[in-house]
């Protein structure tokens, strides 16, 4: 029987150090469902769907300001989207990867196309904090979440090229990155994107986003990023990323239109402020706002309820953080018991929804 080409497994695939065709891989599929983890489950799934006949597959959405919803996707747009990251790495037949991101996000699913039609040596594990954990083997290629990079940074000579993406790479890491000599890209993309759609090198905090081969971007009246990717059957798709955009195939990332903060009329971004304040502190928080009766919202940090933080310091390590303009520092410290987080370290902002919120 033919098979289109989206079907098809490279001959020199090996999944845990296994060779698979089509039907051996249909028999992991089943096993991964019946007796597999949760993220052995998910991996099945997606393999059966992958492995049908059919030139199509549903994709879930992830935009987080809708409920999620299935897209259908031409199979071949993300047989394109294997291959152009492939070439724009320089990833190809043979080379070792390490799977060890969730497969129902689009990140852990694109990990496998890439190995089954590129011909990758994949390993798959569970997906964890920490990845290497226990884990003493080298890798060509390996895909991260911030938070799995933040806790293998030890580890991460073992990775010849990393890339990290689901959540911004904060400053921290990307100067801990560097000072590791990590040869690490941050990716931005989405699943309407099929994964990436542009790199950026992590050799210089200020390097701007660099798109890969076919894709165009462009902004709509907001500043945000418009995206246009025939190979991957994106048209003219809107994101709320605000941009700032240098060419059709460059821009730099500002922060998400949504989560602006209008202080005083003046319209400030949290992700900038946590970028630059993530020199000067050494624990997580975020950027979010509380009213205001003088200028409508006012910033504030957020950090976990801890009995080391001593509030008189951090208010004036703040203070010493002078790449901040006057407008963006935060005017209050709010303690909450935890991050609400995705697995990926997006956090969920918003204050809203907490009751009786301490201030400081």
């Amino acid at each position: 029987m033919h098979f289109p080409h989206y079907s098809k497994i490279h001959n020199r695939f090996l999944l845990n150090g296994y060779f698979y065709d089509r039907n051996t891989l249909k028999e992991v599929a089943y096993d991964f469902i019946k007796e597999g983890d949760q993220y052995e489950n998910f991996l099945g799934d997606f393999l059966l769907d992958w492995l049908d006949h059919s030139n199509s597959i549903y994709l879930e959405s992830s935009l987080a300001s809708t409920q999620p919803k299935k897209i259908l996707f031409k199979k071949q747009s993300l047989v394109n989207s294997a291959i152009s990251t492939g070439n724009f790495f320089g990833v190809s037949v043979g080379d070792t990867a390490l799977h060890c991101l969730p497969a129902n996000y689009i990140a852990g699913k694109m990990m496998l196309i890439r190995a089954m039609i590129l011909g990758l040596e994949i390993d798959l594990i569970s997906p964890s904090k920490n990845p290497f954990y226990k884990n003493q083997k080298t890798y060509d290629f390996v895909a991260m979440t911030p938070m799995q990079a933040f806790n293998s940074l030890s580890e991460l000579g073992k990775v010849k090229k990393l890339i990290v993406g689901g959540a911004y790479v904060s400053l921290s890491l990307q100067e801990s990155l560097i000072k590791a000599k990590v040869n690490a890209f941050e990716t931005y993309g989405m699943m309407e994107t099929l994964s990436h759609i542009a790199i950026r090198t992590m050799t210089d905090p200020v390097s701007e986003f660099k798109c890969l081969p076919d894709v165009k971007v462009q902004q709509d009246e907001r500043k945000c990023l418009v995206i246009n990717a025939p190979k991957l059957d994106v048209k003219h798709l809107i994101t709320n990323d605000q941009v700032e955009l240098l060419s059709s195939t460059r821009f730099r990332l500002i922060g998400r239109i949504d989560n602006v903060i209008n202080s005083g009329g003046l319209k400030l971004h949290p992700e900038q402020i946590e970028r630059k304040l993530s020199k000067n502190l050494s624990f997580h928080f975020f950027i979010d706002s509380i009213s205001d009766s003088l200028l409508g919202e006012k910033v504030v940090l957020v950090v976990k309820d801890d009995p080391q933080i001593e509030f008189k310091k951090l208010h004036k390590q703040i203070k010493e953080c002078t790449s901040l303009e006057a407008c963006e520092i935060p005017k209050a410290i709010i303690c909450v018991k935890d991050f609400i987080q995705t697995y990926s370290g997006k956090i969920k902002r918003k204050l809203a929804w907490i009751k009786n919120l301490n201030v400081y």
